[in-house]
């Protein structure tokens, strides 16, 4: 794996991740992915939906840079951190993980290569940009495994707010569910 620094990993989150980690971790900073961006772009099948009635979640997708949190994970809690996110991340393949260079925003400010999840343009559960209105009415109706659609939004972006990191789009939303 090359989102190692010596013998630690660095995973970058963008959305759940910030607030829902599930994994241990030595240390969370602020951090800034460039050339992908933060969208509500996938439709939601297992965790915030069902394929009958989908939720949507979001997605790195291609452009633009996205502030979001690096956690460095120990050396010896890596493997099990990568399978558990394998597991979460990837269960209907509609992410690719992928390595990126991350800056990290606190303290010494420095690059580092970041495990991440980047959204799969070709698979159907792609949204591609739909309309705001279209996606409250997607969060909305969506509740999965891991609970309401409405939760994950909400969450999402009081961590956001938490970090400073504004989304107008996101806000929308979140104001009216």
């Amino acid at each position: 794996m090359t989102a190692t620094v010596g013998d630690e990993l660095w995973v970058f989150g963008y959305g759940s991740l910030m607030w829902r980690t599930g994994f241990d971790y030595l240390e969370r900073r602020q951090a800034k992915l460039i050339g992908a961006r933060r969208a509500l772009c996938v439709y939601s099948h297992i965790h915030r939906g069902t394929p009958e009635r989908p939720g949507l979640v979001l997605g790195l997708d291609r452009g633009g840079s996205c502030r979001g949190v690096a956690f460095r994970v120990a050396a010896e809690k890596a493997s099990a951190t990568i399978s558990y996110l394998q597991e979460r991340e990837l269960v209907t393949k509609v992410y690719k993980e992928a390595v990126r260079p991350v800056e990290l925003l606190e303290g010494t400010r420095e690059r580092v290569q970041a495990l991440c999840f980047l959204v799969d343009r070709s698979h159907p559960q792609y949204t591609g940009v739909l309309p705001l209105e279209e996606q409250l009415r997607l969060v909305r109706q969506g509740h999965g495994r891991s609970g309401p659609n409405p939760e994950y939004v909400r969450e999402t972006v009081g961590h956001m707010h938490d970090l400073g990191i504004r989304d107008e789009a996101l806000e929308w939303l979140a104001d009216r569910l």
